[in-house]
């Protein structure tokens, strides 16, 4: 008999990966089948919210803590996943600003005629970067956010965005657009990407199962390739 499908929520953020290895799942584990819904950060925290029913739900740690205090993801469930880096890029064949410190990273922003960045968790960060380094009033018309659910590096292949900063695993894959490098360490932003159990979820063990393998040592190389490391 075959089993239902269990149903994930992500962010854009892990979309690629998940669908990457759900497809190695299924095909070891024959029988299951599993869809994930990648979407704005933001608007899956709502659905969840809003009681739409899932079976686990893959989103930025501190989401999913909130989730869990809320009751909409089961407490202990937390299985964190990966560990993804911030990057920048400009428009293919634009010139390449220098971003090998902090510093310099600084003046590109001041310098570019346009600065564009999400509204997930590395935009949040990167909004009190600006207001730390005292040029958030001074930058303000040039800064654009771009929608929930859209990559940063679209915008700046259309041109829209001359420098932008988002998830190096957002921006790789995006033609027209060359990837500058990741922010330096000493204001690289770190988002750590978990997975919880729906407090909707019929199917617990199975997700259960699904998160011991997604947590797995083994499919490490498979995160390596999305531009993450495992958790």
């Amino acid at each position: 008999m075959t089993s239902p499908t269990l149903s994930i929520i992500s962010s854009m953020a892990t979309q690629k990966l998940l669908v990457e290895l759900i497809a190695l799942y299924e095909k070891t584990h024959p029988g299951v089948s599993i869809k994930v819904e990648s979407v704005g950060g933001l608007a899956a925290l709502k659905r969840v919210e809003a009681g739409e029913a899932f079976d686990g739900v893959a989103l930025a740690s501190d989401v999913i803590d909130k989730l869990s205090t809320s009751g909409h993801v089961i407490g202990g469930s937390r299985a964190d996943l990966v560990r993804s880096g911030v990057a920048v890029a400009v428009r293919a064949g634009a010139p390449r600003p220098d971003i090998s410190n902090g510093n310099a990273v600084k003046q590109a922003v001041l310098d570019a005629p346009s600065v564009g960045y999400s509204t997930g968790p590395s935009g949040v960060q990167l909004a009190v970067l600006f207001e730390r380094w005292g040029i958030a009033e001074q930058i303000k018309s040039k800064l654009v956010v771009a929608p929930p659910g859209v990559p940063v590096g679209s915008l700046v292949a259309s041109g829209e965005v001359a420098l932008g900063f988002q998830q190096l695993s957002e921006l790789m894959h995006i033609e027209g657009i060359d990837v500058i490098g990741s922010l330096p360490a000493d204001i690289q932003i770190t988002t750590v990407f978990s997975a919880g159990l729906a407090a909707t979820s019929k199917q617990p063990d199975a997700m259960r199962e699904l998160f011991a393998f997604l947590t797995s040592a083994e499919v490490a190389g498979v995160k390596r390739d999305n531009g993450m490391e495992p958790a």
